[in-house]
C-alpha cells in the first residue's frame, strides 16, 4: 500500500519561504488528486490546497490564494507545496494526503472523509516575527 512522507518544514522568518515535498513509495499516486491539510494549535485540521490527477487544476484555501503554489511530479511519486510570503498565522502541522486510485478531481480531496485518504505523518512548519 502507499506511504507518504513529508519533508521541508521548519522554522521561518515572517516574509520567508519553505518548500514541503511528499514523496510515495509502496504505489505511485499518479492516477489520483493529490492535497495538502495543515493543523494549528487549538484548531480544526483545515484543507490548504489540492491538484487533480493530470496536474492541470489546482484549488486553494482563500487564506493562502496567491502565495502557496502545489504540484506534482509523477515521475517521481512526488507532490510539492511552495510556501511564500509566509505569515505568523501560517504556523501548523502540514500534512500531505492522497485520494484513492481512480479517484482523480479536487473534490475527492476537499470533500472525502478523512478514512478515505492515504495520509503522512506531517512536517511541522514555524513562522516567527
Amino acid at each position: 500500500q502507499v506511504q507518504l512522507v513529508e519533508s521541508g518544514g521548519g522554522l521561518v522568518q515572517a516574509g520567508g519561504s519553505l518548500r514541503l515535498s511528499c514523496t510515495a513509495s509502496g504505489r505511485t499516486f499518479s492516477t489520483s488528486a493529490v492535497g495538502w491539510f495543515r493543523q494549528a494549535p487549538g484548531k480544526e485540521r483545515e484543507f490548504v490546497a489540492a491538484i487533480n490527477w493530470g496536474g492541470h487544476t489546482t484549488y486553494y484555501t482563500d487564506s493562502v490564494t496567491g502565495r502557496f503554489t502545489i504540484s506534482r511530479d509523477d515521475a517521481n511519486n512526488a507532490a510539492y507545496l511552495q510556501m511564500n510570503s509566509l505569515k505568523l498565522e501560517d504556523t501548523a502541522t502540514y500534512y500531505c494526503a492522497a485520494a484513492r486510485p481512480g479517484q482523480t478531481t479536487i473534490g475527492a480531496i476537499v470533500q472525502a472523509p478523512p478514512a478515505n485518504l492515504i495520509w503522512g505523518l506531517g512536517t511541522q512548519v514555524t513562522v516567527s516575527s
